[in-house]
């Protein structure tokens, strides 16, 4: 594999550093590996900062419905006292976006009382206070009302339905995902701040704005006027980063990366042991992406098609560049963030256990139709709207020359009420174990159940995703206003009580927490001047691609898609769509693969019983030898979001088995 030296004579100053802890705030990380980061930082003179993100739709729609956080308030406890605590040691800031998992304003504000009670702990080892920025990224339900009566509001992706205004008035919660702009307001009117916390926002954006806000030496401008490969360059950075060392092989939690005044820079893992290669940065254009060539977010998108990867002297890192951001305005379209909120549709309550008898797990469609049908019967006068489902589990691991094996059942009844729902439950339960079957010879019941000591289990209010649509912005609204705030009271930075600022998209905040003395900020320098005006390709020579040699896979005869991928995964990409990613070891296998044409829409389709115009997109992508296709999320036939009712896997990530099933003849 060609390698770069780090040191090559006139390579440009570093621009910045930044250090990512873990890809989630919440999910703990390694002390060891973190500080190793940070140590690494201080060893080159350039402005450095610990970012992280909080935030995703992959756990589904009840944060948003419920004002839930992502993970126990005692998870940020543990994750923010160290975060703290490398701010005072270290004196580098900390940016952490989307706030509490969902990026409400309520989770802003728990996430600042964390701070406060770690600040203000005798347990501290040191007492001083900080300067800590808050951002608010809850729109005014009436200005998103005024969108979309103007017809400014689209749903993101075609899988997503069409807005209704019942769906915006049922949504408890709204919340949009801002781009870097306020991230740099906010910076650059206190650059001596400590700690930024942000409601919900474009995962790369605190990534981009740090970047930024040195690229205008620590000042304002909008962040479009930035070079499109420099802005590529930082958004495509700020996408490997947010997921931590998941980059690398083997994955890492903690991650480092070195911005160059180009928009180049250098990733690396912190774990030992890891690292990354050329394929395995390229590769992370697939993870939860619906495309892995065009990347879209607030205000444009990036192209990845030009992108080159460089695998550096220490074996460890990869030197990225070549990315190009093109811009809404630029195809006269507006810049666009995108709403995200979930709606109460009722309650739900299980029941579960296990089928036996081969006499019956042969007919057991037919048997449950039947249960169905019971159920109907029982309930047909009860007032309000219900469903039955059945989530069936160990189908099939029989032989065609055995008895059919055990099979682990649970049902799920949803209502308008709770007592509706258990009501359903129950007498499906009392179906599944009092119901005849043709040639039934067990009749003390049919079913293993009473695990746990329950028998049915109320599982609560339901939710499911109501808004996941782009907004379109009026020139100047993807930036935010200035709040000071006393009580129930606010200020706008006109000195306006309750005005303009309520009717701001995005709002931010400074604030002094903690008792003792300001820490004083390391003395770093100043960074190297960016020519953010500069035209055409990046300032640096265009660094050219490297393939790693691998040995070619030899496998004789019949097998299976998974026999030749080095992986096979799926993976939410949005609330509405599963996107497959299959990556191979090796240059011949991916050019073999793509010769037997094997791998296409129409086969696709079969497999996962679509119509080809469903398929959202479907291609390779040669940068990391991989093939990848997005589709709807479906059940029984129609398209829905993650996290409703009937729901079996939230993540997405095993919807991957029929792909990798698919038999190769000719090999």
């Amino acid at each position: 594999m060609r390698t770069l030296q780090d040191d090559r004579p006139g390579a440009p100053d570093p621009l910045c550093q930044i250090v990512t802890p873990v890809g989630m705030l919440g999910y703990g990380f390694s002390d060891a590996h973190f500080e190793y980061g940070l140590e690494l930082a201080r060893k080159k003179d350039a402005p450095t900062a610990i970012i992280l993100d909080s935030g995703s739709t992959d756990s589904g729609p009840s944060k948003l419905a419920f004002g839930s956080m992502t993970c126990p308030r005692a998870s940020y406890v543990r994750d923010l006292r160290k975060l703290v605590r490398s701010v005072q040691d270290y004196r580098m800031p900390l940016l952490i976006s989307s706030a509490g998992g969902d990026g409400s304003d309520s989770h802003v504000e728990e996430l600042l009382d964390i701070i406060k009670e770690i600040l203000d702990s005798p347990d501290t080892v040191r007492s001083t206070s900080l300067k800590v920025i808050a951002i608010y990224s809850e729109p005014s339900r009436d200005v998103v009302v005024e969108k979309f009566e103007s017809g400014k509001v689209s749903g993101c992706g075609p899988c997503v339905p069409q807005l209704t205004l019942q769906d915006i008035q049922a949504t408890s919660t709204i919340v949009g995902q801002i781009g870097p702009e306020p991230f740099v307001q906010a910076m650059a009117a206190h650059p001596d701040f400590d700690i930024l916390i942000a409601g919900r926002a474009y995962d790369p954006s605190p990534y981009v704005a740090f970047c930024a806000f040195h690229a205008f030496r620590q000042s304002y401008r909008p962040v479009l006027d930035l070079n499109p490969y420099i802005l590529g360059g930082f958004t495509h950075m700020g996408k490997i980063m947010e997921c931590g060392g998941l980059c690398a092989t083997p994955k890492s939690g903690s991650s480092m990366a070195t911005i160059y005044p180009d928009g180049t820079f250098d990733v690396r893992p912190l774990a030992p042991g890891s690292r990354c290669t050329p394929i395995s940065v390229a590769a992370h254009a697939l993870y939860e992406k619906s495309r892995p060539d065009h990347l879209h977010g607030p205000g444009g998108y990036i192209d990845l098609s030009r992108a080159t990867y460089l695998g550096l002297a220490d074996d460890i890192s990869v030197r990225v560049h070549g990315a190009n951001f093109y811009t809404s305005k630029r195809d006269g379209h507006p810049y666009t963030i995108k709403l995200e909120g979930a709606k109460l549709t009722g309650y739900r309550t299980i029941f579960m256990g296990s089928f036996g008898d081969p006499i019956l797990v042969s007919q057991l469609d037919s048997f449950l139709a039947s249960v169905k049908a019971y159920v109907k019967k029982q309930h047909i006068h009860s007032k309000g709207t219900w469903s039955l489902g059945f989530h069936i589990y160990g189908r099939g691991v029989a032989s065609e020359k055995t008895a059919p094996g055990e099979v682990f059942v649970v049902g799920e009844a949803s209502a308008e009420t709770q007592t509706l729902a258990t009501s359903i439950a129950s007498t499906a339960r009392i179906a599944c174990v009092h119901g005849p079957y043709d040639g039934q010879k067990a009749t003390s019941g049919n079913f293993g159940m009473g695990i746990g000591g329950k028998m049915e289990i109320e599982m609560g209010s339901c939710a499911e995703f109501s808004l996941y649509h782009l907004i379109d912005l009026d020139e100047g609204q993807e930036e935010a206003i200035e709040i000071k705030r006393e009580g129930d009271r606010t200020w706008d930075q006109n000195g306006t009580q309750n005005g303009s600022a309520m009717k701001k998209l995005i709002r931010w905040e400074m604030l002094s927490l903690g008792k003792g003395p300001r820490i004083d900020r390391a003395d770093i320098g100043s960074p190297p001047k960016v020519d953010v005006n500069e035209a055409g390709m990046c300032l640096n020579p265009t660094i050219s691609p490297t393939a790693e040699v691998k040995p070619t896979v030899v496998i004789r005869g019949p097998c299976t898609l998974r026999d030749i991928a080095k992986v096979i995964r799926s993976k939410n990409a949005g609330p509405f769509e599963i996107t497959l990613d299959v990556m191979f070891e090796d240059e011949a296998t991916y050019e073999r693969i793509k010769q037997l044409g094997i791998l296409t829409p129409k086969r696709i389709a079969e497999l996962y019983g679509l119509a080809v115009e469903d398929i959202v997109w479907c291609g390779f992508f040669d940068p990391a030898l991989a093939f990848k296709v997005t589709i709807p999320r479906r059940r029984d036939g129609k398209n829905v979001p993650s996290g409703g009712p009937m729901e079996s896997d939230v993540h997405g990530s095993q919807k991957y088995f029929p792909l990798a099933s698919l038999q190769i003849d000719a090999w």
